[in-house]
């Protein structure tokens, strides 16, 4: 390092540019996201895996980013800052999430993902992973806790390099891994006889869908790309993307509809109608094709997965990949095999090795969206149905999702902590739905009522908004009564 650097805590980076933890890391406007602030957080996470005797100089790190604009640009910072440490940057290019998290873990090496996921473009981030795969709760904190440094010479006062940073020439090793995962797992020609249209859009997963479903023996057709980064979210599917799905169906032959998010982590699975299907019933879906005997869940998905009886047990955890991870890997040392999770933005964890018929899919314990699509398509044809039926399978629950913008974290806090004091306070504040039977605080409030159906509200963990979540009998009913609820809740602003 230079005589003359900047020593910073990464906890007081955070609070000084605004660019804080979000799920598995860092997260903000990518204006925030300077060369400096982007540099100074992949010191931290070195450092910190370092310091923890999980990796040492020399060593390989592999990073990959999805298409938004400012992407490159960290890609580069952080490929700057490997070098710097003395480590191997390795550049895997633009592919999903999973994608470089399979090489990595394979390799037994560290990564980073440039990615904002689903969120709009003027914003972006940067996933972590150990050489085992994300950072937990604990990973942040100790990152937090990092203490770095970086020559002051590298940067001019907008936290801009001074000299232009380049990245190695991109490897396809990652990318060819994770082809090669799916080509061999599943059964040559398996997919032999169906048309799949993949819709493209922005998303790094794209490509590879398409190679994945084609080398499986699929008609596959791509639509709908965009060489601008759309922000699509597979919890809060956009009206534009409903009626594209319904104008495909309407104008041509498919079997399964798929898409992705930005960085390929969570699904978008549609019928042959052009209908979404919701994240938390293909989960449930897939975990049956899997053979799992163990699911890990957080508290807000549909509860048809118990109902199904079709799984040994059935783990519920907070809303977040890292609690899901961390419910997978309490389950694997109480002895449990086939262990699988899922969330209900449809992304999809394997914790231990899955066999299927005799033969072997290895663990990949973070969000994918492949095998979403894949087990459920391969799920309806072993059951001789169309993808619209397969969801008969379950018992009929069905949920909907909502969510008030601007409303104060504190606020929602303040008035679920008094809810869950009191059911008759529940039961005064939902005056249609009768008496409560059970009260669930694992993430939020998330109450029971006597004719079944469930209101389940929580703060968002990274936004001040205020989150609804309904289940009901029929979608109709679960979708009346998340509008009900955000009615009642937006009194609460007074």
């Amino acid at each position: 390092m230079s005589e003359k650097s900047e020593t910073i805590v990464i906890a007081d980076l955070m609070a000084r540019s605004g660019v804080g933890f979000g799920t598995s890391g860092a997260r903000g406007l990518a204006d925030a996201m300077t060369d400096r602030v982007c540099y100074l957080y992949t010191v931290g996470f070195l450092q910190y895996l370092e310091k923890g005797g999980v990796i040492r100089p020399g060593d390989a790190v592999a990073l990959a980013g999805d298409f938004r604009p400012s992407t490159p640009r960290i890609m580069a910072a952080a490929a700057s800052a490997i070098s710097d440490l003395g480590y191997e940057p390795v550049n895997c290019g633009n592919i999903p999430t999973p994608a470089v998290a399979c090489y990595a873990i394979a390799e037994r090496i560290a990564s980073l993902m440039v990615t904002g996921s689903h969120i709009p473009d003027d914003r972006n981030g940067i996933k972590f992973y150990k050489p085992d795969g994300e950072v937990l709760k604990a990973d942040e904190a100790g990152i937090r806790e990092q203490t770095v440094s970086v020559p002051l010479a590298l940067f001019d006062e907008k936290g801009c390099f001074i000299e232009p940073q380049s990245l190695p020439a991109e490897d396809g090793s990652a990318c060819r891994r994770y082809i090669a995962r799916y080509l061999d797992f599943f059964p040559a020609g398996c997919l032999a006889g169906s048309r799949i249209l993949v819709y493209e859009h922005s998303s790094v997963a794209a490509r590879v869908m398409t190679e994945i479903f084609g080398g499986l023996g699929a008609d596959v057709v791509r639509r709908g790309y965009s060489e601008t980064f759309l922000p699509v979210d597979t919890e809060a599917v956009r009206p534009q993307d409903i009626a594209l799905a319904r104008g495909w169906a309407a104008a041509e032959h498919f079997d399964l509809l798929v898409s992705a998010d930005g960085d390929g982590d969570r699904p978008l699975v549609g019928d042959e109608h052009g209908n979404w299907l919701r994240g938390d019933v293909a989960g449930i879906l897939t975990a049956r094709y899997l053979d799992a005997e163990v699911v890990v869940t957080p508290v807000s998905s549909n509860s048809a997965l118990e109902k199904s009886e079709w799984f040994t047990r059935v783990v519920r955890t907070r809303i977040g990949s890292p609690f899901v991870i961390e419910g997978m890997q309490q389950a694997v040392s109480e002895g449990a095999r086939q262990v699988v999770g899922y969330e209900a933005n449809g992304g999809f964890l394997i914790m231990t090795p899955i066999v299927v018929d005799g033969r072997p899919l290895a663990a990949l314990p973070t969000r994918d969206a492949i095998i979403v699509a894949l087990g459920v398509l391969l799920l309806a044809r072993r059951q001789g149905v169309p993808v619209s039926q397969v969801g008969a399978l379950l018992p009929p629950r069905f949920t909907a999702s909502d969510r008030l913008k601007d409303f104060p974290t504190e606020l929602s806090a303040q008035r679920i902590a008094g809810l869950a004091q009191d059911p008759q306070a529940i039961e005064q504040a939902f005056p249609t739905l009768g008496a409560v039977t059970h009260i669930d605080l694992t993430d939020g409030l998330r109450a029971t009522f006597a004719n079944d159906e469930v209101v389940h509200l929580r703060p968002s963990g990274n936004a001040p908004e205020l989150r609804c979540y309904t289940e009901a009998d029929s979608a109709e009913r679960a979708q009346s009564l998340n509008a009900e609820c955000i009615g009642r809740l937006a009194a609460w602003r007074g």
